[in-house]
């Protein structure tokens, strides 16, 4: 729905736009429905979900938002449940874009044979939340139940927020 939302967002402003983002939005669609039907996927499966979605993003903003992606891994064999770590970059997006200056946010992932290791992080406004409908934040809520069942004593999640920036710091042991 974030991304359908985009694609409004981008009609009115810039419809010229419109064709290359839903193409990528069929790409995002395509894993969503084909690729997650398995318990786990392939981790770089889920980094190039995770790069569609930011490059949908960069095509959304433009030049108005800094974004940085970084990924490395050094182990070709890694895998981790699908969709577990998007709901960290969606809503980076969502909240460290709108009345923040200068917005930027940086993602980290790294994948190694002992751990896999995700990072968001995303300026914060200073300005007060605008009113949440009922299903605004369940996200968060839904990824630390999945970590919890999926992977019990493996994993540590660490949220904060701070000195005007979202923090999102996770680590999954590998077995």
């Amino acid at each position: 729905f974030n991304v359908l939302n985009s694609i409004v967002s981008l009609s009115r402003r810039k419809p010229e736009s419109v064709e290359p983002v839903v193409i990528k939005l069929s790409e995002l669609m395509r894993y969503m429905i084909y690729e997650t039907s398995d318990s786990k996927v392939a981790i770089s499966k889920e980094n190039n979900y995770l790069e569609s979605y930011i490059e949908l993003q960069r095509l959304r903003f433009g030049t108005d938002i800094q974004i940085n992606y970084e990924s490395s891994s050094t182990n070709p064999s890694g895998t981790i449940e699908p969709m577990l770590l998007i709901p960290f970059v969606e809503n980076a997006f969502k909240h460290g874009v709108g009345m923040v200056s200068n917005p930027t946010i940086s993602i980290r992932l790294n994948d190694t044979p002992e751990a896999l290791t995700f990072e968001v992080i995303n300026q914060v406004s200073k300005q007060p939340m605008e009113h949440k409908d009922e299903s605004s934040g369940i996200g968060l809520t839904n990824v630390r139940r999945r970590l919890e069942l999926l992977y019990p004593e493996t994993h540590t999640l660490a949220i904060l927020e701070e000195n005007g920036e979202y923090r999102v710091s996770l680590t999954i042991k590998h077995a």
